[in-house]
């Protein structure tokens, strides 16, 4: 390919290695790529949050994120949350709560709230709608998705 460049990272614990051009977000990258489908594309604007993966930890819209910043970072994908077919506890929350509906925020809102919990186990209600704030649902109206995220707030 004309124009491009070797993209290492981590992704999901595994080391990556392919070709990108300067133009390559990160979202692009995951999906086409690497076939990492659950990292979603909503407005391509950063405004919905649906393609929120975690970067070194931190919860970033990866439709605006070029790739080659993703240079020797670790990424995280909603694929990744789940160990040997087991659903991560915030995933189970989710079903048991009924916290998912059409499914397409979900991915997102996942990866921002295991951002919260990670560096905040017992969040307030409030730290939970703020981490939540750069994820929209049109389904739920977020009060089953705020229950899920307590619930395992309060496991822990």
């Amino acid at each position: 390919m004309a124009n491009t460049q070797t993209l290492r990272m981590v992704v999901n614990g595994e080391q990556v290695e392919l070709e990108i051009t300067p133009s390559d977000t990160l979202a692009m990258v995951l999906r086409e790529r690497l076939g990492l489908t659950g990292t979603k594309i909503g407005c391509e604007e950063g405004e919905c949050g649906a393609c929120t993966v975690l970067v070194d930890g931190l919860p970033v819209n990866s439709c605006l994120y070029p790739a080659v910043k993703a240079q020797d970072r670790s990424i995280r994908t909603v694929e990744g949350l789940s160990k040997n077919g087991e659903l991560h506890p915030l995933q189970r929350s989710f079903v048991e709560h009924g916290a998912v509906q059409c499914g397409y925020c979900t991915p997102g809102i996942l990866l921002s709230a295991v951002a919260l919990l990670e560096q905040n186990p017992h969040p307030t209600d409030d730290e939970i709608r703020r981490a939540l704030s750069g994820n929209l649902c049109r389904c739920t109206g977020y009060l089953k998705i705020i229950e899920a995220i307590q619930a395992v707030a309060a496991s822990q």
